[in-house]
């Protein structure tokens, strides 16, 4: 792999042939053009920050590809399954709009999140992205189901009332998903989350709680039941977390490029 760093018109055919050509401050048009990386900075100080940034990008796309399939895996799975096996209908047609609109800032926020930057170069690992957030997903639904059998089954409740536990269920474990794929250690190793991520995430879950509560658009469950799921929800969280380190450990570190 090659590097090269240049300013002027004689070097844009070099810079166009390296692996990185890196117009420095200051450089002609004819070098940017060529070049891959453009430095606004005088001196190269500024290549170490911007590799390093470029990592916390990537660690950044990586969590947000695991949390994607894995979300993606747990609601859709859950809903097709719910219906197919057991012919119930586990959220309604609002409640789907809802947790699209609740889940949509948090989302957008992860790109503002803290994020280490690795020691070595690093490049797609897709076996470990897909086995990490299959995992996840499939627990995921694995725990939906819990709680589907617990509140129709042993609490009882009426269709209304398990939509209502179930739709909160998704918007809090769901957020709680965020926090479990943006490192490969446990979520409370540093670096912590970004307030930027953090506000976002914990109002929505507030958000969707009260909807809950009182009945926005859906049959209220009142306090006491609102927050059994939320003890459901974090008790399973601290299980993902620990099956994600496990996989984590399994599949070893990730590969160089």
């Amino acid at each position: 792999k090659i590097a090269m760093a240049g300013d002027g018109v004689n070097d844009a055919p070099a810079l166009k042939q390296a692996n990185v050509g890196i117009a420095v401050s200051g450089a002609t048009d004819a070098a940017r053009a060529a070049a891959d990386l453009v430095l606004t900075a005088p001196g190269l100080s500024v290549i170490t920050r911007a590799i390093e940034e470029a990592r916390r990008i990537f660690e950044r796309m990586t969590g947000y590809a695991i949390y994607r399939v894995a979300e993606t895996a747990r609601v859709l799975l859950f809903m097709a399954l719910s219906i197919i096996v057991f012919d119930f209908y586990p959220v309604t047609a609002v409640m789907v709009i809802l947790l699209a609109l609740l889940n949509d800032v948090p989302i957008m926020m992860i790109a503002y999140d803290n994020a280490p930057a690795a020691q070595a170069p690093v490049r797609w690992n897709m076996r470990r992205v897909l086995t990490i957030s299959s995992t996840l997903g499939v627990f995921g639904v694995i725990s939906s189901f819990g709680l589907f059998l617990i509140a129709r089954d042993y609490l009882e409740l009426d269709e209304g009332l398990v939509q209502s536990l179930i739709f909160l269920k998704l918007l809090v474990a769901g957020h709680m998903t965020i926090y479990l794929t943006r490192n490969t250690g446990a979520f409370w190793m540093r670096p912590w989350p970004n307030w930027k991520l953090v506000v976002p995430c914990e109002l929505t879950q507030v958000l969707g709680t009260v909807a809950v509560v009182y009945g926005w658009f859906m049959e209220p469950t009142g306090w006491g039941y609102a927050l059994l799921v939320w003890a459901y929800a974090l008790t399973a969280f601290l299980i993902a977390s620990a099956i994600k380190v496990i996989a984590y450990r399994l599949l070893g570190t990730r590969e160089p490029a």
